[in-house]
């Protein structure tokens, strides 16, 4: 494993893409067996802005651009599985929020189909939880300092490659 020390470096590829310039990571896409049945979960318990724009698919969105499809695939045996590494991640304002968030989810568990609830745990620096939701995609409560992942981008790869 490489460690931190490395100083940072910024490689710059060109991209295969026309104009070597995409303007945005726009959405990604997860599946639930029913749209109405898995919206009061996306509205109500995680906050999000949730918008209906065709017969099997909902946007789904926080805090700006970029979005969330989810795509209604009618049974539970269509949905495909995945594992808390791919997960959805969510920043909360304060390690409170992440301990109430907890309390929350273990108290709703049956109101939002919540399956599965982990501890909350400092995580790579990050006081957070994963959970998973009725259709068996994984969430993660998390606060993490403000700016965090720009920091990343600023500073660069500190491992090589």
């Amino acid at each position: 494993m490489a460690t931190q020390t490395q100083e940072a470096v910024k490689p710059r590829k060109k991209a295969v893409v026309r104009h070597n310039e995409p303007l945005r990571i726009s959405h990604g896409t997860l599946e639930c067996v029913s749209l109405a049945a898995s919206r009061p979960f996306y509205e109500e318990f995680l906050g999000l802005e949730v918008v209906r724009h065709n017969p099997r698919t909902m946007l789904l969105r926080k805090g700006g651009y970029w979005s969330v499809v989810c795509i209604e695939v009618g049974r539970a045996d269509r949905v495909k599985p995945v594992g808390v590494r791919n997960h959805w991640g969510i920043d909360l304002p304060s390690p409170e929020a992440v301990h109430e968030a907890h309390a929350k989810a273990v108290a709703m568990k049956e109101k939002y189909g919540i399956k599965k609830i982990h501890k909350v745990v400092d995580n790579h620096g990050t006081l957070a939880f994963y959970f998973q939701d009725r259709d068996g995609n994984y969430w993660e409560f998390q606060h993490v300092d403000e700016g965090r992942y720009d920091k990343f981008f600023d500073r660069g790869d500190i491992v090589e490659m």
